[in-house]
């Protein structure tokens, strides 16, 4: 696994809505619940991620209607779940966010390319 670039104050070198992006990418895939969505958001590198942060994020984006949510059984009877759906807003969202990271890759490829050659 690649190491993750960290900047000495000790943010991450990646987006500040990574987790929204992964949140968005992962309902895009299909509906989920909390225990599904913080095992997809690990092999996004968020492995030691405090699942009161998803919650938080899943939360805000329900508030912002990106996704919605609502109560389920389990298949054998077991206590209620909360699943999560993507919107067509959030599809839309997720759409965007795609684009930008596109042009950003393009940038990042080229400054990348730009150190190689020096």
């Amino acid at each position: 696994m690649v190491g993750k670039a960290v900047h000495p104050d000790g943010t991450e070198g990646r987006p500040r809505n990574w987790l929204v992006l992964v949140m968005l990418l992962s309902l895009w895939r299909g509906n989920s619940y909390g225990y599904e969505l913080i095992k997809w958001a690990a092999a996004f590198g968020l492995e030691t991620m405090n699942p009161g942060s998803m919650y938080r994020t899943l939360r805000q984006m329900e508030n912002e209607g990106l996704c919605k949510s609502e109560w389920e059984t389990t298949s054998k009877g077991g206590p209620l779940r909360r699943m999560y759906s993507l919107t067509d807003a959030g599809e839309a969202y997720l759409d965007l966010l795609a684009k930008g990271l596109k042009q950003y890759q393009q940038t990042i490829d080229y400054f990348l390319r730009q150190y190689s050659s020096r």
